[in-house]
Order: C-alpha cells, then sequence, then structure tokens
C-alpha cells in the first residue's frame, strides 16, 4: 500500500525552533512580577524531625514565604500508591526528603535563607538493601504498613518440580543490576501562575506527565482538578523520569504561589536533580533453568527483588512488566516467576526506559547463553528450538495468534546486518595476544502499551480552519521522541494534504480529554489511533459534503496533496476552498478522536492471563574487544533489528535505535549510581560517567515491518525496546571473548579484571 506522508522520512515538525534556540523550555519561563523558590533537602536517609526552625529564614532579604510540611493542605501523593511527601513531616525516609521551602525575589535570595533554616534530626538506623528489608523482623520503614514489602507478582503456569524432573541439566543463577540515573540534558523545571484565566493555579514546564501532575497537585491542594491546568512546554529529555518528581515541584510551587499571590519558578541544578529525582530500579535476580539434553526447555523458576527506595512510585507496574517478560521470549510449559518491591532507605526508584524489562532481559539473556555452553549448543541454535513463533503461548498463558511473530525474522536480519555467523565462528577460535574479540547477542518481546496495568485509552482533536490549515491537539505528551511529527503525518495522510499545512498545538489538559501518561512506547499506538479517528471523522463529513455538492459517489472521489479529485484525476476543488465552504455553512470543522486498547486481561492472584494485545520483537547484537591484560572493554559494533509494525517516520525510527542503543550501552558497561549507606556519592556529570560520542560503536539499525491489525497504519512501538537488549549482548560478547561470564551490571573495568584473575585461577 503506497503512502503519502505515513511511511516516510519526513522534517521533524518542532526541528526549526529548537535548532534555532527559539524553543521555550521550563527555565526560559518568565512572568510578571515572579517570585522564586527552592527546596531545603536532609542529608538523612532515614531520621525523626525533631524541630525546624524558620525564623531567622523568614528574616532574610526578598524573602516572601518560608514553608514546611504544615502548610501543605495534603502531604501525600503518588501515581500508584499515596506514600509519597511532599515535604517530610515527622521523618525523612531517604536522603534528598524535602523538609523545607522558600520562595524568595530571587533565586539567590531564596538560596540564602535556606541556609538559615535550622532542623534538628535524630538519626534512625537505616535499611539499605532489599533482601535485608524483606527479613522477618526487619526495620519497618513506614510503620502503618505490616511490613516492607511494596508489592508481589506471582506467574505460575504448569508444574515447575515435574519440568525440573525431566531435565537432562538445570542450572542456577544470580544476576545484579544497578541503580541508573536518567541522566536527561535538562533538569527539571516549573511555573505555577495563580489565579490565570479563571484556574486557581496554571502549571507550566518540562512536564511529562500533565495529566498526572494535574492530578498530584489537586490532590495536594485538596481542590477540584478543573481548579489546575497544565501546559507544557518544550521538554529536554525525560526518559521516564520527569514524572512524580515535577509533580512534587509543582505542587510545591502551587502551594507558595497560592500563599503569595504570584507566580513561583522552580529550576533544579544539576546536583539538586541527582539529589531528589527517582532512579531505575536495581534488582536481584534468581534464574533456575531446566533443558533435556537436545535443548528444549522444561522448566523456569524466577524470583526478581526491586529496590524501591524509600516510596512506592512506579515499583507496582514496574515489577510487574517484569513478571510477565522475566521468561524471556521463549516457550516453557512449566513456570514460577515472583517479582517483588521491597522499601529500603535509599532514593526512590521508578519509570525509566524500558521499565522493568531491562533487568530481567539482562539475567534470562545471560542464563540462555550459559546453558547454551553447558549443553554444548551455539546460542542461536538454542534459542531458535525455543523462541516463540506464531501461535506460540507465553508463560502467562497468552495465544499469540492476532499479530505477526517475527523473532525468527529480526534475529536473521541483525545477524545479517553485522555478520554474525562469520564472526561467531572466527572469534571461537584461539585468540593470540591480550586483545580478544567476541560477539554476542539477545533477542526480546515487549508488551505494548501499558497492558493489564491500566484502562487505556487516549483522545485528540482536529479542527480545520476556514483557510484550510489544520491543528492538531493531544492529550499525550511529545517528550523528544517525535510525537508531534508522527501524528502531523498521520493526519495529513488521512486528510490528503501537504504537511506544510498541519500544525501540532500544545499541551493544554484545560483543552484535550485526559489521555493517561506518555509512558510506556504507548503514544504511537494509542494516541496515533485517536488522531487517525479524528480524522477520519472529518474526511467523512469533508467526503459526505462533496458527494451531495458534485453529485458524485464518495468512493471515487479522492483527497489528495490539498485536492478534492474526482476519481478520473480531475481537480474538483482546493481543500482549502471546499472546507472553507463547509464552514460557512455551518457544518462542524473539529472532530474528537478517541481510542481504546483491546481488551486484555489478568489474574494477579493466579498470575496469568492476556497481559498485552499486541507485541513487539527485537534482537540486537555486540562485538567488543577486551584487553584481557588490562581490562579495558570496548564495544566495536552493534546491530539493532526491531519489528515497529509500520514505520511512521522511518528515520525518526533510526533515530531511536541510535539512542536506545547508547543508552543500553551506558547501562552495560559504565553507568552505576553509587551510594554510601544511602547516601548518593556524586551528583553530577563528573562522578557519574555516561557514554560519550566516543565511545559510540558503528551502530547498524534494522527497521523490520510486520504491520500490526490494531496499529495506526499498522504501526506499534519503539522507544524503549531500543533499550532493553543491549546489556545482555555485550555480557554475552564479553563471555564469548574473555571466557569469563560477569552476572553483575554494569561491566565495567573492575570487574573485567576481576573475570580475568578468575578466569587464570586467581583469587
Amino acid at each position: 500500500m503506497a503512502f503519502k506522508h505515513v511511511n516516510k522520512g519526513v522534517k521533524r515538525v518542532d526541528a526549526y525552533e529548537k535548532v534555532t534556540g527559539k524553543a521555550k523550555f521550563g527555565a526560559d519561563l518568565e512572568f510578571a512580577n515572579m517570585l522564586y523558590a527552592k527546596v531545603l533537602r536532609t542529608e538523612y536517609p532515614h531520621a525523626k524531625i525533631l524541630k525546624i526552625e524558620t525564623s531567622e529564614a523568614e528574616k532574610m532579604p526578598g524573602v516572601k514565604g518560608v514553608f514546611t510540611a504544615k502548610d501543605i493542605p495534603n502531604n501525600l501523593f503518588g501515581v500508584i500508591v499515596q506514600d509519597q511527601q511532599v515535604l517530610a513531616e515527622d521523618k525523612v525516609v531517604l536522603a534528598g526528603d524535602g523538609v523545607a521551602m522558600v520562595v524568595a525575589e530571587s533565586e539567590a535570595e531564596a538560596a540564602a535563607a535556606l541556609e538559615k533554616i535550622e532542623v534538628d534530626y535524630e538519626e534512625l538506623e537505616g535499611v539499605f538493601d532489599p533482601l535485608e528489608a524483606r527479613k522477618e523482623g526487619a526495620l519497618k520503614l513506614h510503620p502503618e504498613k505490616e511490613d516492607n514489602q511494596v508489592i508481589h507478582h506471582p506467574l505460575r503456569k504448569g508444574d515447575v518440580e515435574k519440568g525440573f524432573a525431566e531435565a537432562d541439566v538445570v542450572l542456577e543463577r544470580e544476576y545484579t543490576t544497578q541503580f541508573i540515573e536518567h541522566s536527561y540534558l535538562e533538569p527539571e523545571a516549573v511555573v505555577v501562575v495563580p489565579n490565570e484565566d479563571n484556574h486557581l493555579v496554571s502549571v507550566y514546564g518540562s512536564i511529562q506527565n500533565p495529566y498526572a501532575t494535574r492530578n498530584a497537585v489537586s490532590a495536594v491542594l485538596e481542590v477540584e482538578l478543573a481548579d489546575v491546568r497544565v501546559i507544557q512546554n518544550h521538554i529536554g529529555g525525560s526518559f521516564g523520569g520527569k514524572d512524580e518528581v515535577v509533580s512534587a515541584m509543582a505542587a510545591r510551587a502551587a502551594v507558595m504561589a497560592i500563599a503569595t499571590g504570584r507566580p513561583v519558578k522552580m529550576v533544579n541544578s544539576r546536583e539538586e536533580s541527582f539529589t531528589e529525582s527517582y532512579k531505575r530500579h536495581p534488582y536481584h535476580l534468581t534464574y533456575k533453568i531446566g533443558a533435556t539434553k537436545e535443548g528444549k526447555l522444561t522448566a523456569m523458576e524466577i524470583e526478581a527483588v526491586a529496590d524501591s527506595g524509600g516510596y512506592a512510585c512506579q515499583t507496582p507496574f514496574v515489577t510487574w512488566r517484569s513478571v510477565v517478560q522475566a521468561t524471556g521470549p521463549y516457550e516453557v510449559e512449566n513456570v514460577k516467576t515472583d517479582t517483588y518491591g521491597y522499601y529500603t532507605n535509599n532514593p526512590y526508584t521508578g519509570a525509566m526506559r524500558g521499565y522493568g524489562s531491562p533487568q530481567v532481559i539482562f539475567a534470562q539473556e545471560s542464563l540462555m547463553d550459559e546453558l547454551a555452553g553447558e549443553l554444548g549448543l551455539e546460542p542461536v541454535e538454542l534459542r531458535k528450538r525455543n523462541m516463540y513463533s506464531q501461535g506460540s503461548v507465553t508463560a502467562s498463558g497468552q495465544k499469540l495468534d492476532r499479530h505477526t511473530v517475527s523473532l525468527n525474522e529480526v534475529m536473521d536480519k541483525a545477524m545479517e546486518a553485522i555478520d554474525y555467523k562469520n564472526k561467531y565462528e572466527e572469534y571461537s577460535k584461539e585468540q593470540s595476544g591480550d586483545k580478544k574479540k567476541g560477539i554476542g547477542l539477545s533477542i526480546s518481546f515487549r508488551g505494548c502499551s501499558l497492558g493489564a496495568e491500566a484502562i487505556d485509552a487516549a483522545a485528540s482533536v482536529i479542527q480545520i480552519n476556514k483557510d484550510g490549515s489544520v491543528a492538531v491537539y493531544s492529550g499525550l505528551a511529545e517528550n523528544g521522541q517525535g510525537l508531534k511529527t508522527i501524528f502531523s503525518q498521520m493526519a495529513a495522510e488521512v486528510l490528503g494534504i501537504p504537511m506544510s499545512e498541519v500544525e501540532f498545538k500544545e499541551l493544554d489538559t484545560s483543552f484535550t480529554p485526559d489521555s493517561g501518561s506518555t509512558v510506556a512506547s504507548r503514544a504511537t499506538l494509542i494516541g496515533g489511533n485517536a488522531v487517525k479517528d479524528a480524522a477520519e471523522k472529518l474526511k467523512q463529513r469533508i467526503m459526505t459534503f462533496a458527494q451531495d455538492k458534485y453529485e458524485l459517489d464518495a468512493e471515487v472521489m479522492e483527497l489528495k496533496d490539498g485536492f478534492l479529485y474526482d476519481g478520473q484525476g480531475n481537480r474538483l476543488a482546493t481543500f482549502a476552498d471546499l472546507t472553507g465552504e463547509m464552514g460557512n455553512t455551518g457544518i462542524l470543522m473539529s472532530a474528537y478522536g478517541w481510542y481504546k486498547s483491546p481488551p486484555i486481561s489478568w489474574d494477579e492472584e493466579k498470575g496469568c492471563g492476556n497481559p498485552y494485545f499486541t507485541y513487539v520483537y527485537g534482537c540486537q547484537i555486540a562485538e567488543v574487544e577486551v584487553d584481557t591484560g588490562t581490562g579495558e572493554l570496548s564495544v566495536i559494533n552493534m546491530a539493532a533489528a526491531h519489528d515497529v509494525g509500520r514505520a511512521i517516520n522511518p528515520e525518526n525510527v533510526k533515530g531511536q535505535i541510535y539512542g536506545g542503543v547508547m543508552m543500553g550501552l551506558g547501562y552495560g558497561i559504565m553507568e552505576e549510581l553509587e551510594l554510601r549507606d544511602g547516601v548518593i556519592q556524586g551528583t553530577n556529570f563528573h562522578d557519574y560517567m555516561i557514554p560519550t560520542i566516543k565511545d559510540m560503536p558503528d551502530i547498524k539499525p534494522v527497521i523490520v515491518e510486520n504491520p500490526d491489525p490494531d496499529g495506526p497504519f499498522g504501526a506499534k512501538s519503539i522507544g524503549e525496546p531500543t533499550l532493553e537488549l543491549g546489556s545482555a549482548a555485550i555480557a554475552n560478547a564479553v563471555a564469548h571473548a574473555s571466557g569469563k561470564r560477569i552476572r553483575s551490571l554494569p561491566l565495567n573495568l573492575e570487574r573485567v579484571l576481576i573475570g580475568r584473575a578468575l578466569h587464570k585461577g586467581g583469587k
């Protein structure tokens, strides 16, 4: 099927203002008579607050108010569990908890006043390991709860004892992953304006999820949702990180804006962002796997324990995605999986690109290579004997028969792109010298959209103006992923107009219906269907009018390139003239689009069901060089093949692949937020290492297209799958090169050196 705008590489609609510096981000916003606010954060990971003395701070120059928890109408909020403090009241549960805040005429005056606030603490014993937090008798961090468990998700299929009894080989392994900082370029920023446009407060800023922020501010202020308006500005990266932390900032600024009657601006420094923002969950994973000597999997038993930190945040949903994907894309008759989250006094953890899948994929894909070695099979062969194909039944009991199961295709295309077979054979031979090369791969399946986490629906509004230009509004947010461009392409495709005639409007919660959060790689799939629905409603209205006007069957006429054609190649009217005439005759030229995902199911008690209505499939391959003399690790090449359903904008898909692969590389080989008894040891990019352009390997992106029956124009997802595979592929390549398996992330210099010493019989 030929498309005019969809399935084409087009210039991003927000490119010009971003490259010219005209785009307004949260920190760029200025309002008349604006004040500036700062937050005092505790250095203690666990302590009682005995007294907060603010009198000296209140006397400081420029200060317009000093606030503590007693000034917050409702001090608890949270997307899933309402246990997060806007400001700590009786005790702090993590280093970085806010305890007081100051608003002043300038940021410098606010910061100076913070130093005058005196807080008396009684330091408490802390719990910094989720494995300790789960033990009977462990110190309870939230006394109102029975224990430190945030959540437990089970999954059961078949009989694992029977499955292990049938196995010729049984392996048991443990894997661990680390705390990760989101590392977005732009720190968090909000401005709250009181009493604007008949709203109690209007919230502006770099906001990932405007409706979630509106919910939080409304709950904290104890006012109706209609009293709170949220407008999203350009955002300098998020990767899932600007949700609860921004909601807390917005709520704090809202309290101060109402109290002072003036706009209040809050902008985090990099150090403040590191200190207060939530992180990616570290996991402790225990895997037991059984297989026949022919390589057929018979059973898997898995336990994954996630560190939730001081608050629940997104832990209940992150660990749920983990339980669905923990066995990987493999047919296993007998499965017992348990995922847990526990409170600790570490920094709290939440959503980050991949959302519970990078951790389990690192473990399961490392395990598959280890099992292949035990069985004397090549890693590819073991996977092909067990991976999902059309009609396979997943660990949760779901039959994969509605969409194309393309694991074999993505694997073959990735292998071809990087010449895997020849390199695997070459690097499996004895290599001279200290520098050894290796190649490794990983594969995944990923449920698209929210799944059984929540009802998944989204809205769009399209307005055709009298001059034929088109305005598109969406209830989902542009966070840098290209949503504005993708949705504009879809609208232009349906309406048959040039892209230049489409204007994408900023997200404003007072205009478009609540469409949930822009998470779970759901924008193209769910939001795109809503845009398509609105555009198709308008197109039908136009064609009905044209049918009456020209006395031609609507089926033969066509909207294309900004004109209406009669089916014989003759132009009947311009799009602008036709729609302008419709508007002048009183026909409504706007339409709401709405899309709700197909039905899904999940039995939380039994741990089974159809958790997602469709899935995407991917394969990434890494080629590495390990210096066994020094431990230096270089990733030379990577191939990434991903089935996206249909690529609405192939160039944008490639951009997602490049970015996701690099984030996966950082996760795999260098990034780690170092803690000492819950306290972050480095709060800037001098101490926290992320990949630079010098670390970037040659990346070969491979776009695989198998249009999905439920996707707009067949499209599915790409944002998160690109990150989840890299660390496992690199780990497998390192093991292939060095002969030593490293089961902890990151695969840094120290671990490679330790691996070398152990390999040679050292201690």
